[in-house]
């Protein structure tokens, strides 16, 4: 076998555990940047909640008769 054959070989298989292995592990950098991200993901998460629960009571405040009436009372006032 010739030189060049056994460097083909050599390279595809060099490729072969590249690719399987799969991507590198994450530097202490990317590990603090993933924290970093997954810490603001749950602040937001807790914000959203906040924010919904806000709106829950605005709907049924909108909603309510009372709200309704006083609107129409405030209207006939202008």
């Amino acid at each position: 076998m010739n030189f060049t054959a056994v460097a083909i070989v050599g390279l595809i298989c060099w490729a072969i555990v590249a690719l399987t292995r799969g991507p590198k592990r994450a530097s202490k950098k990317d590990n603090a940047q993933i924290n970093d991200l997954l810490a603001e993901q749950e602040q937001l998460k807790t914000e959203l909640q906040s924010m919904a629960e806000r709106l829950v009571v605005l709907e049924k405040i909108v909603t309510d008769e009372k709200y309704e009436l006083n609107k129409e009372f405030a209207n006939l006032k202008d």
